[in-house]
């Protein structure tokens, strides 16, 4: 059974010491490679001199297109294949998909072909895995000049040198042990591991990216519950700058909409109000029932202050025959029918027989019965109050015996990982979990629910709240004009007594005038 890790904080494992201990998982390394001979001929090399057994290691080298076709030096492990990488598809996270399809190892380890590990890089990785399956564990990379030639192991070490904001991270989360779940953010293909099975489960790479490939399979391993782990001990050299430094704000540029579609952190990526997604920021479940009570509650998380919600309805719908006979109004599927019809083309509604129960890119899920109805700030302020406490839990209280469920997807999926037959109970060991009143967060029945908050009644009652202001700043406005008057008046007759006080009140009138004005 796999440990229960609280958060990101990996304290609890305690992996053996580099060379006292016997490796028994098989790893295959797998290199996507391109273009540059030279820099594969060395990375090849210190694979061939690693201390992790040879028996247990292959290396699968994927030539992405190069032409000339790359070839194998003299110098390389035991078991090492060069492959072509098909030409239906090409980039980085084609060539390491291509290159796990053949792989026959229990653990993927990546390492790009302009990359020169150390001895102990493979086995400082793999020990980790051996004590706990959804691990991800990431190499120590730094940047090496390419010109070093012949430069031995310590001196590639004094040379190199970290990426400013990974030792920035590093450094404020205490190696990641203090990270939440933006840990992802370290993850990079140049140097990392993952288990086979893990990888798969995972989805695997996304072929249809490019660039920022590892960053998106980096956010999916942590929607799939993993715990990432930087290995001090497995060090790696860069050889050059990489893309990022050397073109670092047109690969953000570039990036940007691709990146923010598949991943909806950090949230300001997603200012406009009206767009929707790829990947929604929640997925609202729903179990079909009476239409009106239904309705009620569909409608009312569509008009969520948070737009980017979808709203999968669960039902028979396979039941649905569209031109069978039958009567109009004693149709004992009719309210099924109804619904059907109401959303069957909403973009933002899934009809789905039930949910996967597999991992989800949607970070949260809230789970409510139909005949309770939200208003439009319930789902921001529930999300905000699992990200503000890390909480995997959040239980709504509805009354009557009803509950609504929020849960960080994330925290589900570690929670089906560890096993043990209370879920709820491994989500609560591992990320905390916290139950609310459902009234106290906007919820209430559909009977005595308002109608949906929209957009244009929040514009609106912000208008109002301004209007009012105004009139009141224009009396603010008034009375302070007629009090200085007042005290100017005082002034010129030479009645000084009493004036400090009038001074005082015009300026306190002055102030508040000015603080209402500003709001």
């Amino acid at each position: 059974m796999n440990p229960r890790i609280r958060h990101n904080d990996y304290s609890t494992l305690k992996p053996a010491n580099v060379g006292e201990w016997t490796p028994l998982l098989s790893v295959s390394v797998v290199v996507p490679a391109y273009g540059d001979q030279d820099k594969l001929d060395r990375t090849l090399a210190g694979l061939a001199g690693q201390t992790y057994p040879s028996r247990l290691m292959e290396v699968v080298v994927v030539d992405d297109g190069t032409d000339p076709p790359l070839r194998l030096p003299e110098h390389v492990p035991e078991r090492t294949r060069l492959v072509r990488s098909p030409a239906a598809g090409w980039g980085s996270a084609h060539a390491r998909q291509f290159g796990a399809d053949l792989a026959d190892g229990e653990v993927l380890q990546w390492l790009d072909a302009d990359v020169v590990p150390s001895r102990e890089y493979v086995e400082a990785q793999v020990r980790w895995h051996h004590l706990a399956d959804y691990l991800v564990v990431l190499g120590h990379l730094r940047f090496v000049p390419a010109d070093l030639g012949d430069a031995s192991p310590d001196e590639l070490f004094e040379a190199g040198s970290r990426m400013g904001r990974v030792a920035d991270i590093l450094e404020r989360t205490d190696n990641l042990r203090r990270a939440d779940y933006d840990a992802y953010r370290l993850h990079v293909g140049a140097s990392g591991s993952v288990h086979a099975r893990f990888f798969k489960a995972a989805g695997g790479m996304d072929t249809s990216l490019d660039l920022g490939s590892d960053t998106e399979l980096g956010y999916r391993l942590a929607q799939a519950g993993a715990v990432f782990i930087p290995d001090q001990e497995s060090r790696c050299w860069h050889l050059g700058e990489s893309r990022i430094q050397r073109r670092g704000k047109e690969v953000h540029r570039r990036n940007t909409p691709f990146i923010a579609q598949r991943i909806p952190f950090p949230r300001e990526r997603r200012r406009h109000p009206n767009r929707q997604w790829l990947v929604p920021y929640v997925e609202v479940a729903v179990q079909a029932a009476d239409y009106e009570d239904t309705a009620a509650t569909v409608d009312g998380f569509l008009a969520s202050s948070i737009p980017d919600v979808r709203v999968t309805l669960t039902g028979p719908w396979n039941i649905l025959r569209a031109r069978e006979r039958r009567p109009f109004l004693d149709d004992p599927l009719l309210d099924l029918r109804m619904l059907h019809a109401a959303y069957e083309h909403e973009g933002r509604v899934r009809l789905a027989q039930g949910i996967d129960p597999g991992p989800t890119p949607v970070p949260f899920r809230l789970s409510c019965p139909a005949g309770w109805v939200p208003d439009f700030r319930s789902l921001r302020q529930l999300t905000d109050l699992a990200t503000e406490h890390g909480y995997g839990l959040v239980s709504v209280d509805l009354g009557n015996g009803r509950t609504a469920r929020l849960e960080r997807t994330a925290a589900l999926a570690r929670a089906r990982l560890v096993g043990g037959d209370d879920l709820d109970r491994a989500i609560d060991d591992m990320f905390g979990a916290t139950r609310v009143d459902g009234e106290e967060y906007g919820f209430a029945p559909q009977a005595t629910a308002r109608k949906p908050w929209s957009q244009a009644d929040e514009s609106a009652m912000w208008k109002r709240v301004a209007e009012r202001w105004m009139r009141d700043a224009g009396k603010w406005k008034a009375e302070a004009g007629a009090w200085q008057r007042k005290a100017e008046q005082r002034t010129t007759q030479g009645q000084a007594k009493g004036s400090p006080q009038l001074h005082k009140r015009v300026t306190e009138l002055l102030k508040e005038f000015q603080r209402r004005t500003r709001s």
